[in-house]
């Protein structure tokens, strides 16, 4: 295995020990709140790094495999909604935008299924690319106020960040389900999967 898919393989493993992280105050009571929000602020800032860097590593010295071009989006795939669920319990996503992202991300996987069967590639549309950034900085903002909610007295400034953190997760859902129709419209267009029907 080589070291794109060995960071791949880490981001797996990071992402229950991020929900790890996430349940201790819950398993034990909020004594442990400061080592709970250490160990997900770790994971996930490992989490992202080694996303960056293995797709970097794996284009620049041509380690591109076909392990590591599933594995790559399923542990994407894996992490935002381990991500979200554990934001979500903390009270700072809405569920309707959850259910959204959770359903486009698993009918993505499946087209991107379909579509490695008849050997094409998911084509790529601005609302994709938007989607991953505001995924990002929702969960970097997201990470952040639990951080500072544990660590720092902020008081009403912690509701206005939630304030914030909403209309950020609703434009998340937003550039979600847009680029998942923009798929869907693309992929049916060019019927580049209309061999599977025959």
């Amino acid at each position: 295995m080589n070291l794109p898919n060995k960071l791949t393989v880490l981001r797996l493993i990071l992402v229950p020990v991020f929900f790890i992280g996430y349940s201790l105050t819950s398993w034990f009571g909020p004594s442990w709140a400061v080592l709970s929000t250490i160990i997900m602020l770790v994971c996930y800032v490992t989490a992202e790094i080694t996303d960056l860097v293995d797709g970097k590593i794996a284009r620049k010295y041509n380690l591109v495999t076909d392990l590591g071009k599933v594995m790559d989006p399923f542990a994407d795939t894996l992490s935002h909604l381990t991500f979200f669920v554990c934001f979500m319990g903390k009270g700072i996503m809405p569920i309707w935008c959850f259910i959204i992202i959770m359903w486009r991300e698993f009918f993505i996987l499946f087209l991107r299924m379909l579509m490695m069967k008849v050997g094409k590639a998911m084509p790529a549309n601005i609302w994709g690319k938007s989607k991953t950034c505001l995924y990002a900085l929702t969960s970097i903002l997201s990470i952040a106020y639990i951080v500072a909610e544990t660590f720092a007295d902020l008081g009403t400034a912690l509701d206005t960040w939630k304030t914030v953190l909403y209309v950020f997760f609703s434009l998340s859902a937003l550039a979600s389900l847009l680029s998942f129709i923009t798929y869907l419209v693309a992929i049916f267009k060019s019927k580049m999967l209309s061999s599977l029907t025959k």
